[in-house]
C-alpha cells in the first residue's frame, strides 16, 4: 500500500496532489509564470495547459510510487482540517510552493536532486526554508538517502543563501550546465549529506 506524505511545519502542509486536482497545480503556475520564467527551462503555451499538467501529475504520482521521485506541493496550514482528515481541494486551494526530489538514485549513491520555487506573493516571508526542512527531513528519515543535491544559478542570490542557511555546501561551479530561460547557464553545485550517516 502506498502511503502518501502529509507533513505539518508550523505554517504549511507539504503533501502530493493527483492528477484530477490538475487545476490547483495549473493556478500555481499560471499566476507565477512571469515570477519564476527567470529561473526555469523556455516554457510554450502547451505546458500551461489542463492536459499537460494533468499528464505531468500522472507522471509524478507513477515515479512516486515506484520510488523514482516525491514532488510536493505546499499550502498553508488550514487549522479547521482535522488531524487525520484529508484535506479536499478546491478551486480556491492555493499553492504557496513546490518542492521536488527528482532522479532518486539507489545502489551505491543513494541521492536525488532538489528543485524548488514559491509563490511570488509569499517571498520573503521564511516559508520557502520552512518548506525545504521538512521535505529534506522526509527525504533523509523516511528513505534513507546519503545525498540531496541543488544548483542554482550564479546570479541567484537568495537561492544561495537559503541553500546555506539549510546546511548545503558548494562542490564546484558547472559551466553551461542548464539551458534556462532560452540560455545555457552556469550553475553552482550543492549538497547536503545525512547526518545519521556520521
Amino acid at each position: 500500500m502506498i502511503v502518501v506524505p502529509r507533513i505539518k511545519t508550523a505554517r504549511c502542509l507539504l503533501t502530493l496532489i493527483q492528477h484530477y486536482d490538475h487545476q490547483v497545480l495549473l493556478g500555481y503556475y499560471r499566476d507565477n509564470r512571469d515570477h519564476l520564467s527567470p529561473w526555469e527551462p523556455q516554457r510554450d503555451s502547451e505546458y500551461f495547459t489542463e492536459f499537460a499538467v494533468r499528464k505531468r501529475l500522472k507522471a509524478s504520482n507513477e515515479l512516486f510510487a515506484n520510488g523514482g521521485a516525491v514532488q510536493f506541493v505546499a499550502f498553508l496550514r488550514d487549522e479547521s482540517v482535522q488531524e487525520n482528515e484529508p484535506k479536499s481541494l478546491t478551486a480556491s486551494s492555493e499553492i504557496i510552493g513546490v518542492c521536488n526530489f527528482t532522479n532518486i538514485v539507489r545502489g551505491p549513491f543513494q541521492a536525488c536532486n532538489l528543485g524548488y520555487s514559491i509563490a511570488e506573493k509569499y517571498r520573503g516571508q521564511g516559508l520557502m526554508r520552512e518548506i525545504l526542512s521538512a521535505g529534506i527531513a522526509y527525504m533523509f528519515d523516511e528513505h534513507r538517502l546519503h545525498r540531496i543535491m541543488a544548483n542554482y544559478m550564479l546570479e541567484n542570490k537568495p537561492s544561495g543563501k537559503l541553500l546555506t542557511s539549510l546546511g548545503f555546501e558548494t562542490e564546484g561551479v558547472a559551466k553551461s550546465y542548464l539551458q534556462i530561460a532560452g540560455q545555457w547557464q552556469d550553475h553552482i553545485l550543492t549538497s547536503k549529506l545525512n547526518p545519521a550517516d556520521f
